[in-house]
């Protein structure tokens, strides 16, 4: 089965409108064994490029997942880096921010998260929640302690937009590879997934009275990630829109738009010098003898 990301990549300075986005992917439906089997190939190309990507040493690469809540993140994350080697990803999840994050600029608790070269960071969430949850909730902006001439709402967004896109381009610059993937899920499919966590005891845990308080606000929600995807996508940073109603293509979707953009690197493994060999050599006589 082919999967093109380019086929979920969102066209720069093009106006999104979610509603036109499929939530699913009838024609990616396939057999347990082939969806597994397809899977595990991903996976298994997706740790060779991972490995020659910590040996290279040349780029780092931030992968940015965003969705509402259920959308599938944790899974997606889970199942697609199942095989790379830990000591070269790193994960972290944002949630609430702390006063001390508070005290800082919006981007500053992510800032001290970024991936070195030769690694894969991921952002289960981001520093686009200050103009995601916080534009749907203006309160959550008053709260930030901001002078009240830096919190107008008529002006604030379209700033955090300029900064988010500004430190995205000058990680670009700097060697820093940007992927960002939006879970779209569909109300409907967050429902009957909610009520999964509350049915299997299981996922009891993954459940909160807040994640149904948000619901109230899906169309406002819809609207600020429209308005934000169309904001701070760019060439060198783009969004792709991943159908998250079936929990199995969107792993498949999300796995070839991290093979993509690693093979993108061009990277080689590094080259011994003429030093380097001789000094190998020398070490296999001593191993011989």
């Amino acid at each position: 089965m082919k999967i093109d990301s380019k086929d979920f990549r969102v066209r720069p300075g093009k106006k999104v409108k979610l509603s036109k986005w499929p939530t699913s992917m009838d024609h990616l439906v396939m057999s347990d064994d082939e969806y597994r089997d397809l899977l595990k190939k991903h996976v298994a190309e997706l740790s060779s490029l991972q490995q020659l990507h910590y040996a290279s040493h040349r780029y780092a690469l931030l992968l940015i997942f965003q969705g509402m809540d259920g959308a599938g993140k944790d899974g997606a994350i889970r199942h697609v880096m199942s095989g790379v080697n830990p000591e070269g990803c790193e994960v972290f999840s944002f949630k609430q921010p702390s006063a001390e994050e508070l005290d800082h600029d919006f981007l500053w608790r992510s800032t001290c998260r970024l991936p070195e070269r030769g690694r894969i960071g991921i952002f289960n969430r981001s520093y686009y929640e200050d103009v995601l949850v916080v534009r749907v909730h203006p309160e959550l902006l008053r709260s930030q302690g901001l002078p009240e001439e830096l919190r107008d709402e008529k002006t604030v967004w379209e700033g955090r937009y300029r900064s988010i896109v500004d430190m995205e381009k000058h990680l670009h610059r700097n060697g820093t590879r940007i992927v960002k993937i939006f879970l779209h899920l569909s109300q409907k499919e967050q429902r009957k997934r909610f009520l999964a966590r509350i049915d299997e005891p299981d996922k009891n845990w993954k459940f909160s009275l807040a994640d149904i308080h948000e619901r109230k606000y899906w169309k406002q929600y819809m609207q600020v990630y429209e308005e934000c995807l169309r904001a701070t996508n760019t060439p060198h940073a783009p969004w792709y829109v991943v159908p998250a109603d079936g929990k199995e293509s969107a792993r498949l979707i999300v796995s070839r738009i991290v093979l993509d953009a690693l093979e993108e690197l061009k990277m080689a493994w590094p080259r011994a010098t003429p030093k380097r060999r001789a000094e190998l050599q020398s070490i296999r006589k001593h191993l011989a003898a």
